[in-house]
């Protein structure tokens, strides 16, 4: 139940910009922002260390950027074969999606210059939405979705980046949001066990992405689930 806000400006010269927090069992493994991938040279990201795939990537000299975040969906495990982090390292790479992924459900954020693009896939067919120009917030469901609580509470308090200084903003903005106890179902920092998941937050990202390139910047929250004063890097 991760959560994602992106800018897409008017211009399509200027960067689009986006913060992302990962929700995962702290249980499971991962590695921090990196270059992990020797098949794939020049990507880097957050690696799932169990099955080798990427929750973020980035092409930084191809200026690419994908981040997926689960979806509800109706698939039964045992068709669903593949993971959802190969399907990330692909679209970083400039890869396409089949018509009908082997995975469980997902929402596919995918950045490039002058173009941010989610694909949703549900098990029954995958849909794809070009974001307008303007903030937008990403969750389980779909696009600023406001049967989401946590899209309808906070949605607004992700102004556009106005400067260099978006980052902090944009940090400053998350922080106002953990007034909210992680179990709120508004919440963004969240513990997601009362809601049936054995996931919180634990990480997160900021990038920009133009055609000058990727930019990514990496934090991790110290304890899982808790707000703690972030410096991404």
């Amino acid at each position: 139940m991760c959560t994602v806000i992106v800018h897409v400006p008017e211009d399509p010269a200027a960067a689009i910009r986006l913060l992302a927090v990962r929700d995962e069992d702290p249980g499971r493994a991962w590695d921090p922002l990196g270059a992990w991938w020797p098949d794939r040279p020049g990507v880097i990201g957050v690696r799932d260390t169990r099955a080798g795939g990427a929750w973020l990537a980035a092409d930084p000299a191809g200026a690419r950027l994908a981040v997926v975040l689960n979806r509800a969906d109706l698939i039964d495990d045992s068709l669903a074969t593949g993971s959802r982090g190969h399907i990330v390292l692909d679209a970083a790479s400039g890869g396409g999606l089949p018509d009908a992924p082997p995975t469980h459900g997902f929402n596919l954020l995918t950045v490039t210059p002058g173009r941010a693009r989610v694909a949703m896939w549900d098990g029954a067919a995958v849909r794809t939405v070009d974001l307008a120009p303007g903030v937008h917030m990403i969750a389980h469901d779909d696009v600023d979705d406001p049967k989401t609580a946590r899209i309808v509470a906070w949605h607004d308090a992700f102004a556009a980046p106005a400067d260099d200084d978006w980052v902090a903003d944009w940090l400053g903005a998350l922080e106002r949001t953990t007034a909210l106890p992680p179990t709120d179902d508004r919440a963004i920092i969240r513990d997601n066990r009362p809601h049936g998941y054995p996931t919180l937050s634990l990480l997160v990202c900021a990038a920009s992405v133009s055609s000058g390139g990727a930019e990514v910047v990496y934090g991790e929250l110290e304890e899982p689930g808790a707000w703690n004063s972030l410096q991404l890097r």
